[in-house]
Order: structure tokens, then sequence, then C-alpha cells
């Protein structure tokens, strides 16, 4: 039985922690609202995460798991809220927090007297609230405000297999209150939803009401939408349930659709959504089909391009020098006794993840915060010629102040040549004198510093020898 005295108390010591952030929640920023403003500054967000159980598994130790974000200098993780999880074996993943052991799933809503939960325990009701899955929910969030991470709460998720619907408390099967029996095509819709959207609304406004102070803090209203049925009018329905409800109670979070697999163009988008967020976004089109919107673009899931770094940094650094502010690693070393992030997961894997790839991913995110980005957007005309066959190359600039570019082997072109390559790029940077910097993506070394002249006509720079990847900074001096 759990102690709910010191769930009580810990519940109100971090309430109190939170709500010290609670007058500047994360924002679009006012002079380019293709990037972030949280806490005062300019801000990229950048994650290599668990796969989104942190809070509904039982068994998973988040303190360690934030104190370990915190440490590789990451700022995001993403969680699912516990309507849907998923069984051992899902895609194939070793260790999987997503499906937590028998009796060990901790969702929203409380557990009745009556018994056969398909996953141990007794069924739900979905008229009551369980007290102790929402302080576990604002001590995770109030530790990662501490650590500075911020936390994609993701509402829903459609069920790719019956296997998972069979584990939805939504789902009748696993409730007491007579809703829910329908396909599981059919739970995330206005019309065939087997009585639950009442529920569902009442979800999204508790969440919104219990969670309006925390300051790091947004919502995805469903994860991958594109598959299982979930229709975009019931989307812009929990979109509208979600402002009512901030208006309500003065609450202020961002709001993030989830778009497409790779690519897309949106097409009349909800007014109140601030983040467009696709997965796997390599080569990042996403961000230059999107960038009209004057909203933040973001890859906030990787994966199935084997177990590598090289692929995964190199989708990174693409898509945030394309013009994204928002990059998430599915980073499968985090498992349960494993929050240190040290499990060394099969081959098998549909991912990667490793405590060296997150310490490219700080390179990463100190490289963008070496440059005054707000300020920065993308800038492809300046790169004139020079790439080498089986590379794409991404720019941002700042014109005529700074510029930042990034050279990347394509992880898709199998005819890309390997072992260590030069390129001897030409630019195009309005006239002055700049200092020249070539950084390594791997390490954020620089391995080399020149000053380049520029006249108005292409500026040759030759990069050094690389594997995969470099990076240049140019900045006026």
């Amino acid at each position: 039985m759990r102690d709910h005295w010191l769930v009580s108390a810990a519940l109100a010591l971090m309430v109190c922690r939170g709500s010290l952030f609670a007058a500047t929640p994360l924002a679009l920023h006012p002079e380019n609202p293709h990037y972030f403003v949280w806490r005062g500054r300019p801000t990229v967000l950048i994650g290599s995460g668990e796969h989104y159980g942190a809070v509904l598994n039982l068994d998973f130790d988040y303190r360690k798991y934030l104190d370990t974000l915190a440490r590789d200098g990451l700022n995001h993780t993403r969680t699912l809220s516990g309507v849907y999880c998923e069984p051992p074996g899902a895609f194939n993943i070793a260790r999987n927090t997503l499906a937590p052991a028998p009796g060990r799933l901790i969702c929203p809503w409380a557990r009745s007297d009556q018994p056969g939960y398909r996953n141990g325990g007794n069924k739900f009701d979905l008229t009551r609230w369980d007290p102790d899955y929402f302080a576990r929910l604002k001590d995770f969030l109030a530790r990662a405000a501490e650590r500075g991470v911020v936390v994609e709460l993701n509402l829903f998720c459609p069920f790719y297999e019956e296997a998972m619907w069979q584990l939805s408390p939504m789902n009748a099967i696993n409730n007491i209150n007579g809703v829910g029996a329908v396909a599981r095509t059919n739970v995330y819709t206005l019309d065939r939803h087997g009585g639950l959207l009442p529920f569902q609304e009442a979800l999204v406004r508790k969440f919104v009401t219990e969670l309006k102070d925390f300051d790091n803090l947004y919502y995805e209203i469903c994860n991958e939408p594109y598959f299982g049925g979930v229709s975009m009018a019931w989307q812009h329905r929990i979109a509208d349930v979600i402002v009512e409800t901030q208006k309500a109670v003065g609450a202020r979070q961002l709001i993030s659709m989830n778009i497409a697999n790779e690519r897309a163009k949106v097409e009349n988008p909800h007014p109140a959504i601030s983040i467009f967020n696709f997965h796997y976004a390599y080569p990042p089109d996403a961000v230059a089909m999107n960038y009209g919107l004057n909203k933040v673009i973001g890859d906030n899931e990787t994966g199935f391009r084997g177990t590598n770094d090289g692929p995964y940094r190199v989708e990174a650094w693409s898509f945030l020098l394309a013009g994204g502010a928002l990059f998430s690693h599915l980073d499968y070393s985090f498992a349960v006794g494993f929050e240190d992030g040290t499990f060394v997961y099969p081959a098998s894997q549909p991912g990667g993840g490793n405590a060296v790839f997150r310490r490219q991913m700080r390179v990463l995110r100190e490289f963008l915060e070496s440059l005054d980005f707000v300020r920065m957007r993308p800038a492809p005309e300046v790169l004139v010629g020079g790439v080498p066959p089986g590379h794409r190359a991404y720019v941002l600039a700042e014109p005529g102040r700074a510029y930042a570019l990034y050279l990347g082997r394509d992880p898709r072109d199998k005819a890309a040549p390997t072992g260590p390559v030069q390129a001897t790029l030409l630019l195009r940077p309005p006239p002055g004198t700049y200092t020249a910097e070539w950084i390594q993506p791997r390490t954020g070394q620089v391995e080399k510093r020149e000053t380049v002249r520029a006249v108005g006509e292409p500026t040759s720079l030759a990069s050094p020898p690389f594997e995969e990847d470099v990076a240049l900074r140019l900045r006026i001096r």
C-alpha cells in the first residue's frame, strides 16, 4: 500500500517549487516565433530520452533519469499520459519503458474495486481520478523544471495493434463505466467513439487545470495521429478544450500537433497550435515546407535507421540547421533499472541512443547557443557550390554578421563515398572580414580556425578532413 501522507507532502513541496517558474511558461519568441523563449532566454529544445513511460511505469526511477538528462546537458523529454501503453515485445523493443510489468501501470483514472484489468490489478473507473498519479506527474514536472528540462506531455496515442487497445483503460473490457466497446480505430473520433469523448474531454480539462502553474510543459494532442483512425476534427476539438480550459484557469502552455512521419505540408492549421512536430524527419524538408507558418517546427521522434549514432546525429544537426527548433531523439539506453542511460540493448533494437550520443547532442546545443540564433534564418542561397557527392548542407544566417553551416553525409545515400572527405565550399556572404571555425560535431572540437575576407564574389573555404560530418561557424570580426 502506498504511503498517501508521503505522497501528499511531496506533492505540496513540488507544487511550491513549480510555482516559482509559473510567471513565464515556455513560449514562442516574440521576435522570431520559429524559436522558443524560456525563462527570459532564446531557446532550442534538444533531448535524447526514454520511450515515454517515465510517469506511467511505476518501476521507472524518473529522478535518476532526469538527473542524467541534466548531467548530459539536454533540456527536453516526452512522456505519455497513461491512457496508452504497450505489451512486452511491441515494435521489437527490449526492456520497453512503455510496457509496465503486470500491476505496475499508473494512469489518470483510479482503479475500481472490480478485478479484471488485462495487465494485472483492478479495472479502472473513468469517473474518478487517481491522486497518486497526479502526485507522480507533478513531481516529475517539478523535478524536470529544477533541472532545466521541458516536458512534452503527450495526451493521447492511437492503438497500432489490437494488443495495445486490449491494455487501454478506455477499452470497455478494462473499465467499469460501460464505455469504449468500439474498434481501436474509432476511439479518437467525434461520432463513433462509444461514449469515450466526454471522458477524454474531462481528462484534458483535468490535466490543464492541475498543471497550470508549470513553466516547463507543453501539450501534444496525440502521438502519430496519422495511424489508427484519429480524425482531424477530433484533434481540433481537443485543441478547443485545451484553449477553453486554459482561459478558465489562467494557463498559457503551448500546444503541439504531430503532423507526419518525415514530411508533409500543413494545411488549415488550428490557430492554437504553436508547435508542429514530425517524426524521422530526415532530410528536413518539413522545415522549409512549413516555415511560412511562423511557428516552431520540431522533430520529436527518431528511429528505424539502425543503432549507430551517425544517422541520428546527422538528422539532428540537419533539422536544426535547416531552421527547426526542437529535436528529441528516442534513446533506448534508458530502461527500468538503467535510468542512467546505460542499458546495452540488442542489435535488433529499432533505434539507438547512449551516453556518447547524448554528449554529441550537447555539442549541438552549445553550438547553437554560441550564436544569436533567434536573429538567424535559413539561408541556402549563401552556399553556392562545393558540396561533395552524397552529402547535404544546411545554412542559418544573420546576414552580414554570422553564419552557421552543417555538412553531413546523407545516411540514405548508398552511393555516398566512405572514408575521410575534404570539402571546398563556395559561399557568398556580404563583403567583410570573418572568423571561420570548423567544428567536429562528435566532440565539439574546433579543428580549424582561419580569417576569411569576402569581397562579394563566391568565397572558397576548405574544410578539414572529416568522416561523416562537419560544422562551420562564420562570424564577422
